[in-house]
């Protein structure tokens, strides 16, 4: 009985504490997660201000893709999205105090080349069922299945789709002409 008693206690206090620090770290979690977040750093906030008038958040669909869904891995995979986000939010409160001027242009390089190919593949699941754009449809099949030594990230084409610094929205219905992929760019 007296073992029983000693291992009750030991779960009601491992519960009493697991609970409010579980809650606590997911309500910093979710409230640390969005755009709005992210704005309060003047540094972010140019990034912030681009992906407003970006179409992954105006668009037909109505679908939005916040800051989360690109920069971070999908919340499902715990381990590797908590990682992240930590890590993330140590390296810009960091730079934010130690760093005297921040530099944009490099630390967009520094994100991108940070970018894996899963991120996009997040929302973006049929690339290769677009039968009228045939020229996309072979691009995307050359990112999906890249022969050896010729792989390519997503944001190697897109790299102006999300974050730049173009002032008016181009809506999918209201462009006189579609959206193209700049290409590769030249290093």
């Amino acid at each position: 009985m007296k073992k029983y008693m000693i291992a009750a206690i030991l779960i009601g206090v491992g519960i009493v504490i697991a609970f409010p620090l579980f809650s606590m770290t997911y309500y910093t979690m979710v409230r640390t997660s969005t755009p709005e977040f992210c704005a309060s750093c003047h540094e972010i906030k140019p990034a912030v201000v681009a992906w407003r008038s970006s179409t992954h958040v105006n668009n037909p669909q109505g679908f939005v893709a916040d800051c989360m869904d690109c920069h971070l891995p999908a919340p499902h995979k715990t381990f590797d999205f908590f990682f992240a986000k930590t890590l993330h939010g140590a390296k810009d409160v960091i730079k934010h105090f130690i760093i005297d001027e921040y530099d944009r242009q490099k630390n967009r390089e520094a994100a991108y080349a940070s970018f894996d190919n899963a991120q996009c593949q997040k929302c973006h699941r049929n690339l290769l069922g677009m039968p009228h754009k045939r020229g996309a449809m072979l691009a995307h099949r050359t990112v999906l299945y890249p022969r050896p030594g010729y792989e390519k990230k997503c944001v190697d084409c897109h790299y102006d789709l999300v974050h730049n610094d173009q002032v008016t929205v181009m809506y999918k219905q209201y462009r006189q002409v579609p959206y193209q992929a700049k290409g590769l760019r030249k290093l």
